[in-house]
Parts: structure tokens; sequence; C-alpha cells
């Protein structure tokens, strides 16, 4: 009679090849090094923006304190950002429905091709065609806005002369971001599983139904991704917003005034040639703010993403 005890049979494992050690190693080296390097603009950051952090008030730039400076620049980041985001978004996620089930294919291609190749445009070439196309443009339509909608705060008026306007720096930014965002929806709306539409469709689904029930679930964390994506981008825009937007201190909701509040980032491309001592330390803090604001929203994004279970089929 055969013993119970017996010991079951050792399992040959594969041996791992040199090029699969070799890749790891790469790819384990490649994730520290990212780590390494944001680690080191961190330190580096709040290091030379230690002294503005410390100074006394009169010290820094306008002499009124590190708060009061800085809090017109963030003012400006964030209003430009987010409204130009709350332009851009829809229109991207309606440009990649578009592409993606309306449009036919030899037009789908070609609008495909357009849109990857609007996302290399270097920013300054949108900071010339706002500054020189657009603002001249909108100089009537905010005239309008202000004398029919002045109530609402941010059509107050009076409207600028010159256009250069943070409704204009908006609308740039909103175009410099289109495209990124619509790629990376357009690239999910594409691997929506075809089983999911079909079985759609077979119930007697219209294909806006289909879409409303497949494909944007399906794709709702690629969208809240890309809409990050383009967030970082349009908190950091530099030379666009700095040859569009006439700024001035201070901290205003109208947008077609002259008076608009700077941004950060436009702030120190024009502040920093010529600043020195604990001025030049100002900006670094400010970059700082930037640094910190652009971190927690990619970590609030990612946040919101892993909330949601991968819709798959079984779903």
């Amino acid at each position: 009679m055969a013993s119970s005890t017996e010991a079951p049979p050792r399992r040959n494992r594969t041996p791992r090849r040199p090029g699969d050690r070799i890749f790891a190693g790469v790819s384990t080296g490649s994730g520290v090094l990212i780590l390494v390097a944001l680690a080191g603009v961190a330190v580096f950051l709040v290091t030379e923006a230690w002294p503005a952090l410390t100074a006394p008030a009169e010290d820094i730039p306008g002499g009124e304190g590190l708060v009061v400076y800085i809090w017109p620049l963030l003012f400006g980041t964030l209003i430009s950002a987010v409204l130009a985001l709350v332009i851009a978004v829809p229109l991207a996620v309606a440009i990649a429905l578009f592409i993606t089930y309306y449009a036919p294919r030899s037009i789908a291609k070609a609008l495909g091709y357009i849109i990857d190749l609007l996302a290399a445009v270097p920013s300054i070439i949108f900071g010339l065609w706002g500054m020189n196309v657009l603002a001249p443009v909108t100089v009537d339509p905010a005239s309008w806005l202000s004398e029919h909608v002045g109530w609402i705060p941010f059509f107050a008026g009076p409207a600028s002369s010159t256009g250069r306007t943070m409704l204009v720096a908006i609308i740039v930014l909103a175009v410099m971001v289109l495209p990124i965002i619509t790629a990376v929806v357009r690239e999910a709306f594409t691997q929506t599983p075809q089983l999911h539409q079909e079985a759609a469709l077979a119930i007697g689904a219209t294909r806006w139904e289909m879409i409303r029930m497949a494909a944007l679930p399906f794709g709702r964390s690629s969208i809240i991704g890309a809409s990050m994506l383009g967030l970082g981008r349009a908190l950091g825009e530099t030379m666009a917003v700095a040859m569009v937007l006439s700024a001035s201190a201070g901290v205003t909701f109208d947008l077609i005034s002259s008076e608009n509040p700077p941004t950060i980032a436009a702030n120190i491309a024009l502040q920093f040639p010529e600043a020195t001592g604990v001025g030049m330390n100002t900006l670094i803090a400010s970059g700082l703010v930037l640094f910190a604001i652009t971190l927690a929203v990619n970590m609030i994004a990612r946040a919101v993403i892993n909330r949601r279970k991968d819709f798959d089929g079984a779903n």
C-alpha cells in the first residue's frame, strides 16, 4: 500500500534569462531615477526658497510679505488653468467621440493626424497667434459682453482696448491642452470592448445610447487622467501666457479688463532675468508653490482613478 506521506513532486522552475534580468533591472532603475530626480527638484526648490520664506516682509518685492506676493500669482494660475480645462475637456471628449464613432474612416484618420501634430506645436507659436490674431478679434465681443452681461463678475469690464486679457489667455491654454486630452481620450474609446458595443446595439440602443452605456463608462478614468494631464500643462505654461496676458498685480474675476492677475510661471519668466538676492529667492518660492500644486493635482487624480474598478466583461 502506497504511503500517504510521500513528498509532492518538485516543480521545475524556469530559470530567468539574462535578457529578463537586464530588462527588470533597467525598469527598476528608471523608476528609481524618476523618484531621485523629483526629490532633487524638491530639495533644490526648498533650499533656494528658504531665504525668502524666512525673510522679513519688507525685504520681499512689494514690501508686504511672501503670502501677499504669491497669492495673486496663485489665483491667476488657478483661474486660467481651471477655466481652460472647462472649455477644453467637453470639446476634447466630443472630438474623440466624433473621430471614433461618427467620422468616416478616411476623415477620422486625417483628423487624428492633425490632432497629433497640433500637440507638437511649440507654445511660443500659440502665444504669437493669441497676441496677434485672437486678441484683436476679441475686442468687440468683449465690449459687447461688458455692456450686456456685465452683471456677471467674469465680464464686469471695462473691456480692454488691446484684447490682451485673461479671457484670451484662457482660450489659448484651452487650445494648447485640447490635443493632449483628445489623443488620450480617443485612444481609450478605441479600446472599448467590442462585445459591450454590440450588446448595447443588439438590445435596440441607438449609437448615442451605445456610447452612453458602453464607451463613456469605459473611458471615464481615462477622461479624468487626460484632464489632469491637461491641467498640469496649463498650470505650468509660460511663454504663451507671458506673451498674451497684459498682467498687473491684483486679484480679480474679471476676464476682459486690462487688469489681469499674473500667473506663477509667466511671472518667473518675466522677472527672473533681472532678479537678484531675495527677489530671486522669492521667485523660486513661487515656483515651489507651483510644484506643490502640480504634485497635489496628480496625486488627487491618481486617487480618483484608483477608486474606480477596472471596467471589464465581468462588471
